[in-house]
């Protein structure tokens, strides 16, 4: 069962330190089975994926049915209630009018006399989804074809190809199906595990080459990510899921239980942490949990998770509880305390924050709007969620007249003669001089 352990203590020192160092290192046979793989693909294209398929996924495909014709969206929507259908596009609706406000804008400024630069934000042309398909395809995961489409077609990305493993009838999922449809995804295509990131890296001759890969996945998905990550855009290197809840005395034990649970029944890695200077509460918890885990479905998961990374700190302040929690650097950040809105600038490194206690994490995955793609193993240290950002390049422009130019030519020469490149020195220097005394002088 989870461990309730003072801090500061020698015992929750050594317990940060294995969390500082829970970055994933991927086992080196594994990185070149994936590479091997990676290498079928770009020598036999689709041949390669129609025989990783039937080989991983026992579901026997002919290059022609890769891609998602229309007839099978249109029957998707007749096997789906109008209650999912509801749900999908309310979800939609909110994840699309909060990534809408994050929408980038080109700009062009003239700071000095002779002086004007600028930023054009320009979306990548074509841009590759991954699903995962649940166990043998049979959970959709509707919330990844929205946080990853959503954004996609915000930033005006010309293409959003979207890949996901075939059920064994050789079918995707009606729900799937039909949230690809309702985010606007130009194409779908029945192709799952590291071989078809490969195909959306190199492209094949049924899927095209795309710009920038976005999407969870197994460590076999995530090590192709990897691997491609050299000549392809990724969203980002994922791990196990993580929680950490800081609570007061004010939190409902009950629901830090099922917060807790909900992260610990993903992996057995995955991190869910209680930080609180409440005894009474710590106690509680560990208590709910132990009565919660009786009938679990995932007992096992979800046990092996909390004896592995699991814990609750007993803290002496909140203060403390927050330095805590931005060591940590989590995934998932809930201030489940009495004012929650006071301790959320003190928040410096977590994916995502949710405030109060009707605010579950769960809220976050589905349907409230920000994006549940986030960074994992401490990585919200330095980097952010999935954002319209993601899809967009950033292109610097500039324009010097000759007058601006002079102004700050000798400066520019300056610096160029004390890193010792004569040629950006000359570049500068010459444009100084008249037509007919450059043309005389040919060397520097």
């Amino acid at each position: 069962m989870i461990q309730i352990i003072k801090h500061p203590s020698p015992k929750s020192e050594a317990f940060l330190k294995r969390l500082s160092e829970r970055v994933k290192s991927f086992p080196t046979k594994l990185e070149d089975y994936v590479k091997k793989i990676g290498r079928e693909v770009q020598k036999k294209g689709d041949l390669a994926l129609a025989e990783f398929t039937e080989r991983f996924d026992k579901v026997k495909l002919r290059p022609e049915d890769f891609w998602v014709k229309e007839d099978e969206f249109k029957k998707a929507y007749e096997e789906i209630s109008e209650e999912l259908l509801s749900a999908i596009r309310l979800a939609i609706k909110q994840v699309r009018e909060f990534h809408e406000r994050g929408l980038l804008q080109s700009w062009i400024a003239s700071p000095r006399r002779g002086v004007w630069y600028g930023q054009l934000v320009k979306p990548v042309e074509r841009a590759g989804l991954y699903v995962p398909g649940g166990t043998g395809g049979e959970i959709p995961l509707i919330s990844t074809v929205i946080m990853t489409a959503v954004p996609a077609k915000i930033a005006g990305v010309h293409e959003v190809i979207l890949v996901s493993p075939p059920r064994k009838d050789g079918s995707l999922h009606p729900a799937l199906l039909v949230s690809a449809k309702e985010v606007g995804v130009d194409a779908v295509y029945r192709i799952g595990g590291p071989w078809s990131i490969f195909a959306l890296a190199y492209g094949t001759e049924t899927l095209p080459k795309v710009d920038l890969i976005c999407g969870p996945g197994n460590i076999y998905v995530t090590l192709a990510k990897k691997i491609v990550s050299f000549h392809t855009g990724i969203d980002l290197i994922a791990g196990p899921s993580e929680v950490v809840v800081v609570a007061d005395e004010t939190a409902r034990a009950d629901f830090v239980c099922w917060d807790l649970l909900a992260q610990a029944e993903h992996d057995p890695n995955s991190l869910s942490i209680l930080i609180t200077n409440s005894q009474n509460l710590a106690k509680e918890v560990r208590n709910y949990l132990r009565e919660a885990l009786k009938g679990h479905p995932r007992k096992d998961v979800a046990l092996t998770s909390l004896k592995k990374k699991g814990a609750i700190l007993l803290v002496p302040s909140l203060e403390e509880a927050l330095a805590v929690a931005n060591k940590i650097a989590p995934e998932h950040l809930e201030l489940m305390v009495e004012r929650p809105e006071e301790f959320l600038f003190a928040i410096q490194n977590a994916g995502a924050v949710f405030l109060g206690n009707y605010t579950p994490e769960a809220l976050g995955d589905y349907i409230a709007g920000p994006n549940h793609v986030l960074p994992t193993m401490g990585f919200a240290r330095f980097a952010s969620s999935l954002s319209v950002e993601k899809f967009c390049k950033k292109i610097n422009f500039l324009h010097y007249t000759e007058e601006a130019l002079k102004k700050e030519a000798k400066k520019v020469i300056i610096l160029a003669e004390a890193e010792n490149l004569p040629a950006h020195a000359e570049a500068v220097r010459r444009r100084l001089k008249k037509p007919k005394e450059a043309s005389h002088e040919g060397t520097l």
